[in-house]
C-alpha cells in the first residue's frame, strides 16, 4: 500500500500499520485468555467439582476483545468476504470509482461504530452496568472496541484517497 505514495500518506499508512500490529496482539491476549479459561474451567468442574467463578463472563469479554482488536488487522492483510468476480471485468477507472464508493460505505461503516460505541460506553458507565455473575464493568471495553475500530478508519481514508488518485490517472 506504500508504493506510488506522497511521503505524508506513507509515514500515515506505517503509523497506521504499527498501531493495528499492537491492537492486533491485545485480539492475541483474548484469544489466549479465553483459551485459558475454558481449560480451567473445564478441569476445575470435572475434576475438583469447582468451577472458574464468572468464567462465562471471561470469555465472554475475552471473546469480544480478541474479535473487535483484530478487525483492523484483517482488514488492512485483506482477510475479510469480498465479491470481486464482477470488478475484474469493468475498466480500471470504473473500478477505482467502485473502489471509492466501497470504501466511503466502509468508513461511514465504521465511524458510525466508533462513535455509537464511544455514546454507548458513556451510557453503561453513567448506568454502573456490570457482567452477570462476576460484575465486571462494561463501559471499558465498549471505549475499548471504539478505540480499536479509529485505525480501521484510516484504513479506509487511505484506500478512497489511493482509489481517488488511481480515478484521475491518465
Amino acid at each position: 500500500m506504500t508504493e506510488g505514495k506522497p511521503a505524508l500518506l506513507s509515514k500515515i499508512d506505517t503509523v497506521n500499520r504499527r498501531i493495528i500490529a499492537f491492537l492486533e496482539w491485545i485480539g492475541v491476549i483474548g484469544l489466549f485468555t479465553m483459551m485459558i479459561i475454558t481449560c480451567i474451567d473445564v478441569i476445575g468442574a470435572k475434576v475438583f467439582l469447582r468451577p472458574v467463578f464468572g468464567s462465562i463472563d471471561i470469555v465472554m469479554l475475552a471473546q469480544l476483545v480478541a474479535v473487535s482488536f483484530g478487525a483492523a488487522s484483517a482488514l488492512i492483510l485483506g482477510r475479510h468476504v469480498q465479491v470481486e468476480f464482477f470488478v475484474i471485468l469493468i475498466p480500471e477507472k470504473a473500478q477505482a470509482a467502485l473502489d471509492v464508493v466501497v470504501n466511503l460505505l466502509g468508513l461511514f461503516l465504521f465511524v458510525l461504530i466508533v462513535w455509537r460505541l464511544g455514546d454507548y460506553g458513556l451510557y453503561m458507565q453513567a448506568g454502573n452496568e456490570v457482567s452477570a455473575t462476576a460484575r465486571f464493568p462494561l463501559y471499558p471495553f465498549a471505549y475499548g472496541i471504539a478505540f480499536a475500530a479509529i485505525p480501521a478508519c484510516l484504513v479506509f481514508i487511505l484506500r478512497i484517497i489511493n482509489s481517488a488518485t488511481r480515478m484521475t490517472k491518465k
